[in-house]
């Protein structure tokens, strides 16, 4: 019988790296797939691409996307600046519509792969607010999914699996652990340096920097100050 197989999203941050762990260890044959999107940096890509080898990704794909081009966040528009304090409501880092057009790609090479799992590392509890990270998102997209694929008509259901949807970052950060993620290899800064330092200030650094201390971990994220 042959191994089952997942599409797994990573963007080289210590949630996706985490869930692609989860599902090396849940037996899925890993098939990994970030975005080069107009980010503010690439550092986040390397360190994707370093992590689906090291967790033992089948195949890692790149794909390619322009979303500079419709701008509205702080992340692809370099004229808006990253906030450095908390902010209330949606922050100007999130990008419309992200997850919808990444999951619509993976959903696409799921079908050519014949997988019925997409993985994706969306947080409903410690995260920056973003619509497209809620559980009422993910069962809405699933539904649409399994009605607009030939795998769904065909009665092969699509799942969106989100195993972090309900976990503290503090939670992650230890199940990682138990499962030997390596946390310094990831980036999850929104303005990383080339070299993959985080600035420690924004919104994904102060999440991050708490979650370490809730968890009892030291944290191997590397800052420029």
């Amino acid at each position: 019988m042959s191994q089952k197989k997942a599409v797994v999203l990573v963007s080289g941050g210590l949630d996706s790296t985490t869930v692609l762990a989860i599902a090396r260890s849940q037996g899925y044959e890993c098939y990994s797939m970030s975005f080069d999107y107009g980010q503010r940096h690439r550092s986040e890509l390397l360190a994707a691409e370093r992590t689906a080898k090291v967790l033992g990704s089948v195949d890692y794909k790149v794909i390619k996307l322009d979303l500079r081009s419709i701008g509205g966040s702080a992340l692809t528009d370099e004229s808006i600046a990253v906030p450095e304090e908390e902010t209330g409501g949606i922050p100007i880092t999130y990008v419309p519509a992200r997850n919808t057009i990444f999951l619509s790609i993976a959903l696409g090479w799921a079908e050519v792969l014949g997988c019925d799992d997409i993985f994706i590392g969306v947080n409903a509890v410690d995260f920056s607010g973003y619509p497209d990270c809620r559980p009422e998102y993910i069962a809405a997209y699933e539904t649409m999914a399994n009605l607009a694929t030939r795998a769904g008509a065909e009665g092969n259901k699509l799942h969106i699996r989100t195993p972090l949807i309900k976990l503290t970052k503090a939670e992650i950060i230890q199940q990682g652990i138990a499962l030997g993620v390596d946390y310094s290899l990831t980036v999850s800064c929104y303005q990383a340096n080339d070299l993959g330092e985080a600035c420690g200030k924004c919104d994904s650094c102060r999440l991050r920097k708490i979650g370490f201390v809730q968890a009892g971990v030291a944290d191997p994220t590397r800052y420029r100050v």
